[in-house]
């Protein structure tokens, strides 16, 4: 993935108003991706490549050490197992220009490599909103996975993401630069897609991804309290309902069950109880 990502990267159009490098911030520790950066520098020499390491598991981290590492007067971001239309960053960097804002964000839509179960089609659990181009988003809509920045929104920042966070990083960060004046609005035209393999069609993997979700939104000091009282609802209520749902198909029996974890996994973490133990859910 990361292999098409760079080359799709590479290809970006610019219609000679920019240019741009890319920076590889690589969280294993064994330099796993260091080849890949590597043949993709070499493939396109037009597009400098830094390749850096953040050997420890944590996603803040690891984009503060892309955001350190980073040259250019704008900072966008985009995850390995994504890639962007060819256009992408151009369309970013017109509209955070027109619009005259601290950053513009982009939809980011699945893709299936394989025919997925059509319980997970018709569950749109991988599908994300979307919104108006112009939109100033609030920090429930903030996302990194396909965004760009003004460079003065991290600047005087020293760790702009919170190492805390182990998902959710990114809403945080949005909410912290918008309760400081920054302005950021979403451009519907600038797409991006991310890879959705197999193993994420597990009922597993969506449940185990659930429980941990749930428990670090605890993080959020100023939603604390109320996502506790919504889930301390939520839980019976969707015991109870669930049973009733299975006469309408798989899709929308997960869709409650998926979000009964949800709750379940921030009752639990409050309790000190993480039945989930690995910072993230990868298989």
């Amino acid at each position: 993935m990361l292999t098409r990502l760079l080359a799709d990267l590479a290809a970006q159009q610019t219609d000679g108003l920019f240019t741009y490098s890319v920076v590889v911030a690589d969280n294993d520790e064994g330099r796993s991706a260091a080849p890949i950066a590597a043949m993709a520098a070499a493939a396109a020499p037009h597009v400098p490549v830094t390749y850096c390491v953040q050997p420890r598991r944590n996603i803040a981290l690891t984009r503060n050490t892309a955001i350190a590492h980073a040259t250019g007067d704008f900072i966008a971001f985009i995850d390995d197992d994504e890639w962007p239309t060819p256009r992408c960053l151009l369309t970013l960097f017109t509209v955070c220009r027109d619009y005259g804002v601290d950053g513009v964000l982009g939809p980011v839509k699945p893709h299936f490599a394989e025919q997925p179960p059509a319980w997970i089609a018709t569950g749109k659990f991988y599908d994300r909103p979307s919104y108006p181009t112009g939109l100033v988003i609030d920090w429930r809509k903030g996302r990194t996975g396909n965004v760009l920045l003004a460079r003065r929104v991290v600047e005087g920042e020293p760790q702009p993401f919170r190492e805390e966070f182990l998902t959710g990083e990114d809403q945080d960060f949005f909410r912290r630069m918008i309760a400081k004046g920054h302005t950021f609005v979403w451009c519907d035209e600038a797409l991006a897609y991310e890879t959705v393999p197999p193993i994420r069609w597990s009922r597993t993997f969506m449940l185990r991804r659930a429980l941990l979700r749930g428990g670090v939104s605890l993080a959020h000091p100023a939603e604390r309290l109320k996502a506790v009282v919504t889930s301390c609802v939520a839980v019976p209520v969707y015991l109870v309902a669930l049973p009733f749902t299975l006469p309408f198909g798989q899709a929308r029996f997960m869709t409650f069950l998926v979000s009964l974890f949800d709750h379940l996994g921030r009752l639990l973490a409050l309790v000190g109880i993480h039945p989930v133990r690995q910072p993230y859910v990868t298989e």
